[in-house]
């Protein structure tokens, strides 16, 4: 019990000198720039205090319970041989966290809602949802797909750069034939995949199956798939554009 508390409030510590930086540039812009007064800054506050309360949670329970699981599962089945399920594991992990990931929501909703705006979509609330959830969708079976791609990689020991150098030739092509409304939404869906909840289960995925195999180096192995899931969704954000403008 004093161990877990000792380690809870290291994280509360490492969470205030993480994000002081970002508090002290807000409310000196706040106040020495835009000339608000020190009033202002209560707001701030209040909102640091539950950003360094949530933050510290947060990384305490990726410690405590999601690192160890991906890595403990990646592990078992790696064991078992069971490459099938190692396979289906990745694709629903990197499915899973995706598709819930605060981040990609919100953009999602953005999007539909610009697109809305500049008339590429149909008026009301239906078409709207309709797009946001087809690009959430989207998004979140390519970064399934994109786990599936470096499991895949770490159990055959193919070239990670060489992998990464085709894709991205991969998205300079599609690039070039996508809708233009599409293409930044498309480059912003592929970063908002590495964000709090996908990247500690990709990289506890990785590193798990990278120790469990033969010949595999955790350092060099286990490391890459989040690139693949930055990637593949810059690609299928693009094709849904395409489908989306054809239909």
């Amino acid at each position: 019990m004093k161990e877990s508390l000792r380690a809870l409030w290291h994280d509360v510590g490492s969470s205030l000198r993480d994000l002081a930086p970002i508090i002290i540039v807000i409310a000196g812009f706040q106040v020495l720039v835009l000339g608000q007064p020190l009033a202002t800054l209560a707001p701030l506050a209040r909102g640091a205090v539950f950003v360094v309360a949530g933050l510290t949670f947060f990384v305490y329970g990726l410690k405590l319970a999601l690192f160890p699981v991906g890595e403990s599962v990646a592990h078992s089945l790696a064991s078992k041989g069971s490459v099938r399920w190692l396979f289906i594991f990745a694709f629903m992990l990197g499915f899973g966290t995706t598709f819930a990931e605060p981040a990609l929501i919100a953009v999602a909703n953005e999007a539909a809602q610009v697109a809305a705006r500049e008339g590429a979509l149909r008026a009301g609330d239906t078409a709207l949802a309709d797009y946001a959830f087809g690009l959430r969708l989207t998004v979140a079976i390519s970064v399934g797909l994109a786990l599936v791609l470096g499991v895949l990689r770490i159990v055959t020991g193919w070239s990670l750069p060489a992998m990464i150098i085709t894709g991205y030739l991969l998205v300079v092509v599609v690039t070039l034939f996508a809708p233009e409304e599409i293409v930044g939404i498309a480059y912003d869906s592929g970063g908002v995949t590495t964000s709090t909840v996908t990247v500690p289960l990709v990289a506890a995925l990785g590193i798990g199956l990278a120790s469990s195999l033969r010949d595999r180096n955790p350092m060099l192995d286990g490391f890459g798939l989040i690139a693949f899931a930055s990637l593949l969704p810059i690609i299928f954000v693009m094709g849904y554009g395409m489908l989306y403008t054809w239909n």
